[in-house]
């Protein structure tokens, strides 16, 4: 299944999920979901969601984000977002999910957490 509004490229020790839309809402959460669970199920642990072009996020694009971090955790990986917009930002931290989820301010720290993880 090819959607335009997302690509995923699977680097050495993690995936990458690039949002190439504005909104992640409930017209995308549910083939996200689809998507971390194949991700889970052919073995990736770690994840990280690059987010620079998201502007708006809902209460199911929250738990998309819920989801692929509970499956990362399940399989002892790490899963990340980068490049929060202030809006998405406000949004996790009203929620306080900052508290729970590794937020990077850029990709290049978003791979440091999941490579120092993997040599814990």
């Amino acid at each position: 299944m090819s959607d335009t509004r997302f690509t995923i490229e699977k680097k050495d020790n993690y995936t990458l999920i690039t949002l190439n839309t504005d909104k992640l809402d409930a017209a995308l959460a549910p083939i996200l979901k689809s998507e971390f669970v194949l991700i889970a199920g052919n073995g990736e642990r770690n994840i990280i969601i690059e987010m620079t072009n998201v502007q708006y996020c809902d209460s199911s694009g929250l738990s998309t984000i819920l989801v692929a971090n509970r499956l990362s955790k399940n399989a002892s990986g790490v899963f990340a977002l980068c490049n929060l917009n202030p809006p998405v930002a406000r949004l996790i931290s009203i929620s306080q999910l900052d508290s729970v989820l590794h937020i990077a301010d850029n990709l290049d720290e978003a791979e440091r957490i999941v490579n120092n993880s993997e040599k814990e």
